[in-house]
């Protein structure tokens, strides 16, 4: 079970997620080429370890556990694996 950034994330993204994170599969980070144009951050659901170190540190509670995501962004887990093509 991997975790998700859901819709609180948009027009955010900050990426305090993004350094806290072991493996770094939350992506885009500030220097890659699509950071300006992706309205949020995401997860790859393939590389996440399921440790859960980015929650507490996310600003706009946007990450949820995939069991644990509200039913009114449900979508969000597809959006998310669809980021990484997946």
């Amino acid at each position: 079970m991997a975790y998700v950034i859901a819709e609180p994330c948009i027009g955010t993204k900050d990426s305090a997620c993004v350094d806290a994170c072991p493996v770094d599969c939350i992506h885009p980070k500030k220097d890659e080429a699509d950071f300006d144009g992706s309205v949020q951050l995401y997860i790859d659901p393939q590389e996440c370890i399921d440790c859960g170190a980015c929650v507490p540190v996310c600003p706009v509670s946007a990450i949820f556990a995939l069991d644990d995501l509200p039913t009114q962004w449900a979508e969000y887990a597809a959006k998310n694996a669809e980021h990484f093509g997946r």
